[in-house]
């Protein structure tokens, strides 16, 4: 899916907040910037000279992106905060044409380098931030692919919580079809029947509308691509129905019809409770598709929201692991969870 950064400010926020992205895209481009507590910043003068626009353009672009810009780096810095740059830009060597005569200015606005990529992807005016957007793309592509050893399918079972999560909700599967075998009145239609009412309850797609947008193939199995939180209410919903199929089948003494599964259904998805579950995982659907997999999922556009820091770090970053070590890790996990069985 064709990104414009221009236009999207969600895009926007999941490269700034990926940081190991954001680090790539730094080493690429090498700007020099000034050393002010721990970090590189720039001043707009800076800025406008690298993209080759006036600094009125600067100034425009930070002043109908206040929010956004300060909210990724960009700072104006006023009485203390002030000196202590002045300061540090007198122990630098700093050329003077790139700040000019700052040292009377009462307060002064400088950006680090998040702030500068997020100008990048703002301006219009300029071809060398034009060039840069096209790259900033290239290189996030390339950095998650590197950290999920070449595609992002199955991006989710990086995740720590995955390997516990898909066990255990094939436990509450076999409960599931078990009860649909016993209680319910239909030929095997019924299983992939009531999986994608399932399906739709929680994330608005059946299991054919899923793969299309993740772009499955015909041996991919659709658990395998779920992140944990999807798994973890599937579960609850096969365990949950499961026991009221059975409580309904002893009650009339024979097997459902499906119309009266449908209504038992029906009745079981609306309920309450579920509600902040199925947001939460809507969300998480949506926006991890969409920050690493590239797919928006169009029923949940509503949910779709930037990624945190923390979510590039647990799937991509150092907490992500081999799936092959979680598994061998998950075997106390798995033994207890087939011993309360």
């Amino acid at each position: 899916m064709a990104k414009n950064l221009t236009d999207s400010a969600i895009d926007r926020q999941n490269i700034l907040n990926n940081p190991f992205a954001v680090a790539e895209i730094q080493k690429s481009i090498g700007l020099k910037g000034i050393e002010f507590k721990g970090r590189k910043v720039l001043l707009k003068e800076q800025v406008a000279a690298f993209f080759e626009v006036t600094l009125r353009t600067i100034e425009n672009y930070l002043a109908s992106n206040e929010n956004e810009l300060h909210r990724n780096g960009y700072e104006v810095l006023r009485g203390k905060s002030l000196k202590e740059f002045k300061l540090a830009i007198s122990e630098q060597d700093v050329p003077e044409t790139d700040f000019g005569n700052i040292l009377k200015t009462p307060q002064l606005g400088i950006l680090d380098f998040r702030a500068f990529l997020n100008l990048a992807m703002l301006i219009t005016e300029s071809e060398r931030a034009r060039l840069l957007r096209q790259a900033i793309l290239d290189i996030v592509i390339d950095t998650i692919n590197s950290r999920t050893g070449g595609g992002t399918k199955y991006i989710n079972q990086q995740d720590e919580d995955f390997v516990v999560s898909y066990f255990r909700e094939e436990n509450y599967r076999k409960q599931f079809t078990d009860a649909l075998r016993d209680c319910v009145d239909m030929g095997n239609f019924k299983y992939p029947m009531y999986t994608d009412k399932i399906y739709v309850s929680i994330f608005k797609e059946n299991a054919r509308e899923y793969r299309k947008i993740l772009q499955l193939h015909e041996n991919d199995k659709v658990r395998d691509t779920f992140y944990s939180e999807i798994l973890d209410l599937i579960a609850s919903y096969e365990c949950g129905f499961a026991d009221l199929l059975q409580q309904e089948y002893l009650q009339k003494g024979r097997q459902l019809v499906s119309s009266e599964v449908d209504i038992l259904f029906r009745q079981f998805e609306i309920q309450a409770h579920w509600k902040p579950l199925i947001e939460k995982a809507r969300m998480k659907m949506a926006s991890r598709d969409l920050a690493f997999r590239d797919a928006l999922h169009e029923q949940l556009k509503e949910y779709v929201t930037p990624l945190q820091a923390e979510e590039f770090e647990r799937f991509i970053g150092a907490q992500s692991a081999e799936l092959n070590k979680r598994i061998e890790e998950a075997k106390d996990v798995m033994k207890r969870l087939k011993e309360r069985e």
